[in-house]
């Protein structure tokens, strides 16, 4: 019996090392606010991703947003997000959207996507309107 344990040990590290790495090929990033805007100012190729409803975007969004809606984002390619390596700040209005939404990017493919919250911590310039 005591030769046994040693083999259990083993399989218990091995079985969680593919876990792992499972999780490791489709997630994202989370940051502060404060990291965002500090990326925003020391970045450039970036795309900022607004994942609220086209009426919530109309009414207030971070300027340069993107509007793609959390509830548009399934298991097909996105035009409008073309570079699948490009940096993608996500927001929505409290944080709850922007990872269901950064979560589905990771799932297509997107490796770099970083998820900072809710708009409602956002303390700078917003505009309204559509592009």
């Amino acid at each position: 019996m005591k030769k046994l344990i040693p083999i259990f040990m083993l399989l218990l590290l091995f079985a969680g090392c593919g876990t792992d790495n499972e999780e490791q090929e489709n997630s994202y990033s989370r940051i502060s606010m404060e990291e965002a805007v500090t990326r925003m100012e020391e970045e450039e190729n970036y795309i900022i991703l607004d994942v609220r409803t086209a009426e919530e975007y109309e009414e207030k969004h971070i300027p340069d947003a993107v509007n793609i809606p959390n509830e548009s984002i399934g298991t097909e390619e996105l035009p409008e997000l073309p570079d699948k390596d490009q940096l993608i700040l996500v927001y929505c209005r409290s944080g709850n959207r922007s990872k269901q939404a950064s979560q589905k990017l990771a799932d297509l493919g997107y490796t770099n996507v970083v998820e900072f919250g809710g708009i409602i911590d956002w303390t700078g310039e917003t505009v309204s309107g559509s592009r």
